[in-house]
């Protein structure tokens, strides 16, 4: 599926959640409340980890960043993962910045279920 269908479908949810006053245990939120982990992608390859905390920070504190390069080069590969210190901040995360533009790219943000960095994973701290 597009990219951009994903973050149109997945607000669409959202929106009816909040439209019909779903509980939050009824949510589809509620299937990752074990994970403070979000993905995000489609970054301006120009973006830094500071970048990054500049623009997710404001929904909670961030532990753990982890922008992944390519192993030659070194530049970004225009995804991340982002862990906050309070799982419910994920949660805001993906409801106000799935969609959003950043630093001119539409951003998608999405929770992540079981976040295992790999050991092939060349990212920066």
């Amino acid at each position: 599926m597009n990219p951009l269908t994903q973050v149109r479908n997945t607000q669409r949810i959202s929106r009816n959640e909040v439209a019909t006053g779903l509980a939050d245990k009824a949510s589809w939120h509620e299937q990752f409340k074990n994970s403070a982990y979000i993905y995000t992608g489609g970054l301006n390859f120009d973006m830094t980890e500071g970048d990054l905390m500049a623009v997710f920070a404001q929904y909670g504190e961030i532990v753990d960043v982890n922008l992944c390069r390519d192993k030659d080069t070194g530049k970004s590969r225009g995804f991340a993962f982002l862990a906050y210190e309070d799982q419910r901040s994920t949660t805001l995360a993906v409801d106000n910045l799935n969609g959003a533009r950043v630093l001119g790219r539409i951003v998608r943000v999405e929770h992540v279920d079981d976040y295992k960095r790999k050991k092939e994973e060349v990212c920066s701290h």
